[in-house]
């Protein structure tokens, strides 16, 4: 398969003659508001897109640059695909390029580990935060303005109130009250997350955010079918397989769980490889107040599950354990990986503040690691419990296994790709499943694979809790690389033309707006 290839292409349509003109009109302001996103993030990340894209002849690498939102691939470590670039900078730009680890650690300012400041030198040389209100401060203002219209079309209360107090936010850069007011909305059609959120893109020390937008649409009837579990949460977290001040924490009961329909998509959330679920908002103390929203994405992970898993499991599953591959588990694993990240604590147990300070730059993929365990860890439970009898739990386990192919293939530059190369290799140590030498084929064994996941889940929880930076580094460094084997097997589903991810075809039009 061609690199420019790897990318296969889904038109973002949905059902929208529920919705009034009023919504119509005012999806159309959710959607100008996102582009503005947009632009945001490719000055955080590159900066000036068009100089970078008018400079590449080639109309495939000019949409893969596109894509990757510069001229490093996402899916391969960030490598440079375009001649005369070196390697992406950890910081992105919201630290100077000049700027050392050691001068930024010994740099005595408060709030220098803020989310939502830029850090830049000053007249004299020296370091300065800039806050994202100032430093972005004339596409902002429009932003919020865009947002204030839409609130003034909403015809739901609670959501034309979150518009407004999102409006405020981008120019206060306090989020919080926003934040509440986004885990108090429960009847809205329309759903909105917008603004600087995911700290994936600060690899140098997963501070800065970057900002994103999803405009998404409720599918009722799944979101009712899926709002049952989120009652359960303290009781899993009382279950955890770990000491009991490893999750002391109690998340709140009152967290929802609903599917959307993907109507548009902006910033991070559109580069590289594309989420099919949000667990959202990222304020721990959101989060024990109210815990948190998870949203899956119907639409974007039946396109995965039928353009991606389906073919890679033909191609690296056993054939005797390829029809526990299905939807229903695949949809079931990715909502509980985004319970799951309420679950565990957020506060080290060592006084080194909160999990996500304490260990910097490997937080995001050691929490991606976490959900992925736990999230099939609440599977089984639930199944014990009686609450989940679909299928069966062999479907969950292959289903997941394959999903760890699916993943990994999204390289060592992205937090999800490293948590699934930690558990690919931890899970093959502990004989979880085994690969056939003849055909290539893997298969998951059973009574290995339980007692795995149960340790697995123990080392991830302990590590956050005791946010040991010097531990977390090594285990990374230890499991979070691809073997030669691994390898291979991953080349093997590209010369099988099996695309890596899908790449959004969305807009007004294709909404029939």
């Amino acid at each position: 398969m061609d690199r420019f290839d790897i990318y296969t292409p889904v038109a973002l349509t949905a059902d929208l003659a529920g919705l009034s003109a009023a919504q119509q009109d005012m999806v159309r302001l959710l959607i100008e508001a996102a582009d503005i996103t947009d632009g945001l993030f490719w000055q955080q990340v590159w900066g000036d897109k068009e100089a970078l894209l008018t400079r590449i002849e080639d109309p495939r690498i000019r949409r893969f640059a596109e894509i990757n939102y510069g001229p490093w691939d996402r899916l391969d470590g960030d490598a440079p695909f375009l001649d005369g670039y070196g390697q992406r900078p950890p910081g992105a730009r919201f630290y100077p390029q000049d700027m050392t680890r050691e001068e930024f650690e010994a740099w005595d300012q408060e709030g220098k580990d803020g989310l939502y400041s830029l850090v830049r030198r000053d007249a004299a040389g020296d370091l300065t935060l800039v806050p994202y209100s100032q430093a972005y401060a004339e596409p902002l203002q429009k932003l919020a303005a865009l947002l204030r219209e839409a609130a003034d079309l909403a015809e739901d209360p609670q959501f034309a109130s979150y518009l407004r107090l999102r409006a405020e936010a981008l120019l206060s850069d306090e989020y919080q009250a926003s934040d509440l007011a986004w885990m108090d909305m429960k009847s809205n059609p329309i759903e909105l997350v917008i603004g600087p959120i995911e700290n994936y893109q600060d690899a140098l020390f997963g501070y800065r955010t970057a900002f994103e937008t999803f405009v998404l649409l409720k599918d009722l009837a799944w979101s009712e079918r899926l709002a049952h579990f989120a009652q359960f949460m303290p009781e899993l977290q009382r279950g955890l397989p770990v000491a009991e001040i490893y999750r002391a924490e109690m998340p709140g009961s009152d967290a929802d769980l609903n599917a959307y329909d993907v109507l548009y998509v902006a910033g991070d959330a559109n580069s590289g490889s594309k989420t099919i679920a949000i667990n959202l908002p990222n304020d721990e103390q959101v989060q024990l107040a109210k815990g948190t929203r998870r949203l899956q994405l119907k639409n974007a992970m039946r396109a995965k599950f039928d353009k991606i898993l389906l073919p890679i499991a033909d191609e690296l599953i056993a054939a005797d354990q390829r029809q526990h591959i299905t939807f229903d588990a695949f949809f079931g694993n990715t909502m509980f990986h985004e319970v799951a990240h309420g679950l565990g604590i957020k506060n080290t147990i060592s006084g080194a503040g909160p999990v996500r300070t304490a260990l910097k730059e490997h937080a995001s993929a050691l929490e991606e690691g976490k959900a992925d365990i736990l999230g099939i860890y609440m599977v089984q439970r639930l199944r014990d419990m009686g609450e989940i009898t679909d299928g069966e739990l062999m479907d969950d386990y292959v289903t997941f296994m394959a999903g760890i192919f699916r993943s990994v293939r999204f390289g060592a530059s992205s937090a999800h790709g490293r948590a699934n190369m930690i558990r690919f290799n931890y899970f093959y140590a502990a004989g979880a499943f085994s690969r056939d030498p003849e055909s290539g084929k893997y298969r998951v064994n059973r009574d290995a694979f339980e007692a795995a996941i149960a340790a697995l889940s123990r080392e991830l929880l302990m590590l956050q809790g005791d946010g040991d930076y010097a531990a977390v580094a090594a285990f990374v460094d230890q499991l979070g690389g691809v073997s030669p084997q691994l390898q291979a097997d991953l080349d093997r589903l590209a010369e099988a033309g099996i695309p890596v991810d899908i790449v959004y075809e969305q807009g007004p039009s294709q909404l029939g707006l």
